[in-house]
């Protein structure tokens, strides 16, 4: 294998993207977890939707927190490193997670432990390991990374919900813990965190630019946000992103299934619906991530958030297995289809090497908005009896995040973030 790495036979960033691509299968299947397992949990604890909704919502928004600080220590030590330790940390948020009994138990291992830990290898490590190994093909790749997450939810929610019916969601629970396990073999062994590592250049990269100077120094995460946020770029992309969290993994991710039970479906069938969803996502997904590489972004970003937001006004009058199913195929071709436009938009404007930092908090942008959604779901739900106002509100928010991609304006190389912090 060395020696065909050193022929240029073969580019070991095939592999990182890989791995990359398990850890993110595993990932996505913990997130869809709540999706699947509210419903149960209620019915065995007694707690409140409200309660439930918000243990969830504050696990995406530590989900969220945790991104800008794993992506600034990424930039400084690598992914090696903050992925083991993402890992372990999921592994312990899930064991103690099956034998809770009290709601401060839930708020700690579902928010605290398990948000945190998948925080640390979310999508910032696509992020990261795109923009490190690869220059050519960088939007292929990033699909194909957004397409393991869809594919985590393709996977695991079928599973998941079979797995909840038949033995229970606690035990459910600890199989999930022995899947991420397993994870951390390939990791230790296989995982490097840049083609520098083994005297390789990212894939692409012109001939001039050698192993060792390929990556510009590091630059300390407050001086790359300082010089970020007072560009509007970055708020316009924080913002879109916000409502990308918003109307998909916070609303639809967490109460699509609630909501189809209201309308007299069943639990494994409202699970099918979004492994469907997830299906779609793969799709679109890798999609997104070929147009990412031959097309502006920003109108990829207009596009999206447009077919999202009508797909969301939609919603509401929606309430058949049939027409449930067509919402799956629709809304999940553009379920995490931003992902490849945003990443690029983030590289494109502040650097490659800032993309952990940058990225991270834009990322946390999105959780914060996943977080609200989750929340104000359950809330809506209780408080008038339908989910109808959620997804309206969800609809015109992602309307105008089509609008607002627009007025992005596009570089076609990075500013000197790095050049000027040092």
């Amino acid at each position: 294998m060395l020696s065909r790495l050193r022929r240029g036979e073969f580019f070991y960033g095939w592999i990182i993207v890989g791995i990359t691509a398990l850890i993110l299968i595993g990932a996505s299947g913990l997130r869809s977890a709540p999706g699947v397992m509210i419903l149960p949990m209620q019915g065995e604890t007694g707690w409140s939707l409200s309660t439930l909704s918000l243990a969830v919502s504050s696990g995406l928004l530590l989900y969220g927190f945790a991104a800008p600080f794993s992506g600034a220590i990424m930039d400084r030590f690598g992914p090696r490193n903050m992925v083991l330790v993402g890992l372990v940390l999921i592994i312990a948020s899930l064991i103690a997670s099956a034998r809770m009994t009290t709601q401060w138990e839930l708020f700690l291992y579902w928010g605290v432990l398990s948000g945190t830990g998948t925080g640390l290898i979310g999508t910032v490590l696509s992020a990261t390991v795109a923009s490190r190994w690869f220059v050519k093909h960088r939007g292929m790749v990033l699909g194909i990374l957004g397409g393991a997450t869809s594919a985590g939810q393709l996977i695991f929610l079928p599973l998941l919900m079979q797995l909840v019916l038949s033995i229970g969601w606690r035990t459910t629970i600890l199989v999930m813990a022995a899947i991420m396990a397993a994870l951390l073999l390939p990791v230790f062994l296989l995982l490097r965190d840049e083609p520098a590592d083994i005297g390789l250049r990212p894939y692409g990269a012109p001939p001039e630019v050698t192993p060792a100077t390929a990556a510009p120094a590091h630059v300390g995460m407050l001086a790359t946000m300082q010089r970020a946020t007072r560009t509007p770029e970055f708020w316009l992309l924080a913002g879109t992103f916000f409502v990308c969290g918003f109307t998909s993994t916070g609303l639809i991710g967490t109460h699509l299934i609630p909501y189809a039970v209201d309308c007299g479906i069943t639990e494994i069938t409202a699970a099918g619906m979004l492994a469907l969803m997830g299906a779609m996502n793969f799709v679109g997904t890798i999609s997104s991530g070929w147009l990412t590489d031959r097309y502006d972004p920003r109108k990829l970003l207009a596009i999206y958030y447009g077919f999202r937001g009508l797909s969301l006004l939609l919603l509401p009058w929606i309430n058949t297995p049939a027409g449930l199913a067509f919402f799956a195929i629709l809304f999940g071709l553009d379920y995490i289809a931003t992902v490849p436009p945003t990443i690029s938009l983030v590289a494109d404007t502040f650097g490659r090497r800032q993309v952990g930092t940058v990225y991270g908090w834009v990322f946390c942008a999105h959780h914060i908005g996943a977080a609200l959604a989750a929340w104000l779901g359950g809330v809506t739900r209780e408080a008038v009896g339908s989910y109808g106002i959620a997804f309206f509100a969800a609809g015109i928010l992602a309307v105008l995040a089509g609008t607002l991609a627009l007025r992005i304006q596009r570089r076609t190389e990075a500013p000197p973030l790095a050049e000027a912090a040092a």
